[in-house]
């Protein structure tokens, strides 16, 4: 079974974080009606990315999903076409009015504001043609199944694994629409579930919470952040092949911290890595954790049906990690206690020194919400993996990286130093410096002949080129 982890893009750079963290695909925002108006990429960059995540087998798909007008359909439709030419690999809309229009040949994926929550629903988009399906975050593992077992595989399962959650249902969210005159469905919600609210009885007066305090100005719509890396299995018995990451308005360390993490679960499950990833190697130099990037509090979210503390009424805001007396805090963290915070400026005597007055009354449980000496060590670096082969022909050589090859008149003249002449070809084949490449294994077939480092050297760069430009 092939596996995708999809993970977001809020521009170039962060796409190229989460390649080299691991994703097998990444999904980012068109120009326009990309649903995320403050995540809008140019086609140059689009088009950048495309080349540079092709070239490790990663697919571009991109974000056309607000409802749009009238008027703005020929501009998406000409949108459309420009993202086909630069060969994005698939459009991720909810307007099926587009599908009445001229759209390119390119794969359809449909985004999850068109409310899939039905078996019924997700034939009918299959049936219109949709390649795949991103299904409602709303859905519990029953219900998943029985989507699965309705339309088989004729139409990809995508679902949310991580990320922020919205406190309505998938694409039926109209409360920003109705209070602010922003639209969710037009990429310009206006996050109404992350304020505060009273909450109040029929007569009109403050309820009193479980220690009998009014419910006053407290974030009764904010829910916790999805985190369902512990149902992995689970989800891909119930149908589930691709796993999505939410989050295309966050930072590069949190894509690169969500994406390795995800990336290490799904190969332990998968460990034949029947993915895009396969035949790559990818070294972390920190140890995944979701608690110390963006982290609001974690919810499966009705995959088990409904549980308790799916909400943090404290606070919208990233809560991190709770400080325990065993915690090792820096100069640099932030520390958070419900929705005020404050950083360390300095350790002393195993006393905090806040860069701020603050009171914290006691018995106040403490979060920190950033670890600069974590963010500090968040690199990954991913390369393809090639076996070279260099072997004598009767005209000279052939040398040959990956599926690429390429023949080299050269006389066969024998070395003085037979055993340095071999360390020599070995040595200089293997330098594949800055480039994606990284060797798997190198094989000499041949005698040991004398051949000049700036040969070899030429010889290997007309190879990588050939290598190149096939990906």
């Amino acid at each position: 079974m092939k596996l995708t982890l999809l993970s977001p893009a809020k521009n170039l750079d962060v796409a190229r974080a989460a390649i080299q963290a691991g994703a097998d695909a990444v999904y980012i925002g068109a120009p326009q009606f990309g649903a995320r108006q403050a995540a809008s990429n140019s086609l140059e960059d689009i088009a950048t990315l495309v080349g540079e995540a092709h070239a490790y087998g990663v697919q571009v798909l991109v974000t056309l999903n607000t409802l749009l007008t009238d008027e703005e359909k020929p501009q998406a439709v000409a949108l459309a076409h420009a993202l086909y030419k630069i060969g994005v690999d698939a459009l991720i809309i909810q307007d099926l009015s587009l599908l009445q229009e001229d759209l390119p040949p390119i794969r359809l994926h449909a985004s999850t504001q068109c409310d899939n929550r039905t078996p019924e629903q997700v034939l009918r988009l299959r049936d219109l043609g949709f390649k795949r399906v991103v299904l409602a975050r709303e859905l519990g593992i029953d219900e998943i199944r029985a989507i699965h077992d309705a339309v088989g595989d004729s139409v990809e399962l995508e679902a949310f694994v991580h990320g922020a959650l919205c406190v309505s249902y998938s694409g039926c969210c109209y409360m920003s629409e109705v209070l602010m005159n922003r639209s969710a469905n037009r990429g310009c919600c206006a996050q109404m579930c992350r304020q505060q609210y009273d909450l109040l009885d029929a007569s009109m007066n403050e309820v009193p919470d479980d220690n009998g305090k009014p419910i006053h100005q407290r974030y009764l719509l904010s829910l916790q952040d999805m985190d369902r890396s512990l149902y992995l299995q689970e989800m891909i018995d119930a149908g589930v092949t691709t796993f999505k990451i939410e989050g295309r308005l966050k930072d590069a360390d949190y894509v690169t911290n969500i994406t390795a993490y995800y990336r290490q679960k799904l190969d332990a499950i998968n460990p034949s890595r029947a993915t895009q990833v396969a035949h790559q190697s990818i070294i972390w130099s920190f140890t995944p954790n979701p608690e110390k990037t963006f982290h609001r509090g974690a919810t499966d979210y009705f995959l088990h049906g409904r549980t308790p503390h799916m909400a943090n009424f404290e606070t919208p805001k990233s809560t991190g990690e709770r400080i325990t007396e065993r915690t090792v805090l820096h100069p640099g963290d932030g520390i958070c206690f419900g929705d005020q915070g404050f950083s360390v400026n300095a350790i002393r005597e195993g006393r905090i020194v806040p860069n701020k007055p603050v009171h914290i009354p006691a018995g106040t449980p403490l979060y920190r919400n950033l670890d600069i000496e974590f963010q500090r060590s968040l690199r990954a670096e991913r390369r393809v993996l090639i076996d070279i082969v260099f072997e004598e022909i009767p005209t000279g050589f052939r040398l040959t990286m990956g599926e690429q090859s390429a023949e080299f008149t050269y006389p066969h003249t024998p070395a003085h130093n037979p055993e340095r002449a071999l360390r020599t070809i070995r040595e200089q084949l293997s330098k594949l410096g800055d480039t994606i490449y990284a060797v798997r294994d190198i094989t000499i077939h041949t005698q040991p002949y004398f051949i000049p480092i700036s040969q070899l050297n030429q010889w290997r760069r007309s190879v990588l080129d050939k290598i190149k430009t096939r990906r």
